[in-house]
C-alpha cells in the first residue's frame, strides 16, 4: 500500500511540475521579477529552517490542506504568488530608533505583519505591566535581538492563542519531508504538503514552542507569514471558520491589482480571534431596507486589546466609507491598526490610561509607524480634542491629500474634529 501511495504522490508532482515554469512566469509578471534567476524554487524551504519529522506532531492530511486553501483563497488550484513567499517577519536593527519595529512588505502580507507589529507593540510596551504607566517610547529603542525575538513569539502566540478561544493553539511548521499525498484536483506547491502540526492546551507551552522555533518565522527563506496563516487557520479550524463566516464571504482572501489582500474578515481573525466579516458592533438581524435579513451579518462581538480604524478616501468621496464600531475604535489599549487607502499601518500612545480616562483624551501624543523602509524615525502626532476645532484648509488648495492628510482623517474617525500637530514632520500614512 505505501509503494501505491508513493507511486500516486510521483504521478501527481511529475504531471504538476510541468505547469510550474508556467506559474513562475507569470507571477515574474505579477511581482515585476525580470528573469526567472530571481524567483525561488516553487515554496522551496532552507534546510535549516526545516524541521526534521521526528520532532513529534501531527503531519498535514489531504483533506485539512484542500480545506485550508479553500478557505484561504476559495480553492485548491490557488498558491500563493511570490509576494507572499518572500515575505517574513524581519525587525529593523537592534537598538535603535525602529528597534521594536518590523519591516513590511508593499504586498497582501503586509496587512498581516502590522496586526502582528501592534501585538509587538503591546507585549513591550505593556506586557507585564500592571501599573497605569507602562514604559516609553524610548524604551522601544532599546530592544535588542533577543528582545525582538521574544516579543515575536508573544505576540504570534497572541493571535493564535485568541483564535482557539483561549482553550488551545496550533503551530505549523514545515518538514523535511512530504508529510500527504494530495488529491488529483489540488495543485502542489511544495510546502503545505510538508507541513507539520503541534497542538498546545497552555498559552505558555505555544509561546515557549514558538520560541524555540523562531527562525521559522523570521529568517529569510521561511515563508514566515504564511507559516503563521496556516498556525492561525489550524487554531480557529476551518469548521469554526465556516462559522464565522456569514456567507457575505466564503474565503479569507481576495484578488486585488494582481496580488492577493487580506478581506476583513482575516483581519478581524487576527484581532479578535474571530473571522466576521463586518466592522460594526455585534449582530444584526435587520437590513438597510429595515427588513428582517435571511441570515444574520456578524460583527464585532467584544473589545480586543488591539483596536482598528478605517479610512479611504475614494470610499468616503463615494460614500462607502465603513462605519467601525465601537468595540474596534476603542480597544481595552491605546494601539490601532490602520487601513488608510488600502495600505496598512499602526498609531499607538506609551499611555495605558488614554482610553479609560476621559481627561487625558483633551491633549495626548499618538505615535505612527507604517512598516516602510523610508520612515527612519516613529512618527509623533499631538492631538487635540479639547481648545479647538479643526478646520480645513481653504478650497482653493488643491492637494486632497495637503488639505485633508489620510492619517489626519483616519485619526478622527475616533476623535471626530480633532487638531492634530505633526510636530514639524510632513504629513504621510
Amino acid at each position: 500500500m505505501a509503494h501505491t501511495g508513493s507511486s500516486m504522490f510521483g504521478v501527481i508532482v511529475a504531471r504538476q511540475l510541468r505547469s510550474v515554469d508556467v506559474a513562475q512566469e507569470e507571477e515574474q509578471e505579477e511581482s515585476g521579477c525580470p528573469t526567472s534567476s530571481c524567483l525561488p524554487p516553487l515554496c522551496s524551504i532552507p534546510r535549516t529552517l526545516a524541521v526534521s519529522p521526528g520532532l513529534g506532531g501531527a503531519p498535514v492530511t489531504p483533506e485539512l490542506a484542500g480545506d485550508m486553501r479553500k478557505i484561504l483563497f476559495g480553492g485548491t488550484f490557488h498558491v500563493f504568488n511570490y509576494e507572499w513567499r518572500k515575505s517574513f517577519f524581519r525587525f529593523r536593527e537592534p537598538r535603535s530608533q525602529l528597534a521594536y519595529a518590523l519591516e513590511a512588505d508593499r504586498g497582501g502580507a503586509r496587512a498581516v505583519q502590522m496586526v502582528v507589529q501592534a501585538h509587538i507593540i503591546k507585549f513591550l510596551l505593556f506586557g507585564g505591566q500592571s501599573g497605569s504607566d507602562g514604559r516609553t517610547l524610548h524604551s522601544l529603542c532599546d530592544v535588542g535581538q533577543r528582545d525582538q525575538e521574544g516579543a515575536l513569539a508573544a505576540a504570534l502566540t497572541d493571535s493564535l492563542w485568541l483564535a482557539g478561544e483561549e482553550r488551545s493553539a496550533t503551530v505549523t511548521l514545515v518538514t523535511s519531508e512530504y508529510c500527504t499525498t494530495p488529491h488529483l484536483d489540488y495543485k502542489l506547491d511544495n510546502f503545505t504538503e510538508r507541513l507539520q502540526l503541534f497542538t498546545f492546551q497552555q498559552r505558555d507551552d505555544v509561546r515557549s514552542f514558538i520560541s524555540q522555533h523562531i527562525q521559522c518565522f523570521k529568517e529569510e527563506g521561511s515563508h514566515g507569514v504564511i507559516l503563521f496563516l496556516y498556525s492561525l487557520i489550524c487554531s480557529r479550524t476551518v469548521h469554526r471558520l465556516r462559522e464565522d463566516l456569514d456567507g457575505t464571504a466564503s474565503h479569507l482572501l481576495h484578488v486585488s491589482l494582481g496580488n492577493f489582500v487580506c478581506r476583513q474578515a482575516l483581519l478581524n481573525l487576527l484581532l479578535t480571534g474571530r473571522a466576521t466579516p463586518n466592522v460594526f458592533n455585534g449582530t444584526r438581524q435587520v437590513g438597510e431596507d429595515g427588513r428582517p435579513l435571511e441570515r444574520p451579518l456578524q460583527g464585532v462581538l467584544a473589545r480586543s486589546d488591539v483596536g482598528y480604524l478605517h479610512w479611504s478616501r475614494e470610499q468616503m468621496e463615494r460614500d462607502r466609507l465603513p462605519q467601525v464600531g465601537s468595540r474596534l475604535k476603542t480597544p481595552r489599549l491605546p494601539i490601532w491598526v490602520c487601513s488608510i487607502n488600502g495600505s496598512y499601518s499602526v498609531l499607538f500612545s506609551p499611555n495605558r490610561s488614554l482610553l479609560s480616562d476621559w481627561k487625558m483624551e483633551h491633549l495626548f501624543n499618538l505615535y505612527f509607524y507604517n512598516g516602510q523602509p523610508s520612515q527612519t524615525t516613529t512618527a509623533r502626532l499631538t492631538i487635540d480634542t479639547h481648545s479647538h476645532h479643526w478646520e480645513a484648509l481653504p478650497r482653493d488648495s488643491g492637494d486632497q491629500e495637503k488639505r485633508f492628510p489620510s492619517l489626519e482623517m483616519t485619526i478622527r474617525t475616533k476623535w471626530d474634529g480633532a487638531a492634530i500637530d505633526w510636530n514639524g514632520c510632513s504629513p504621510f500614512y
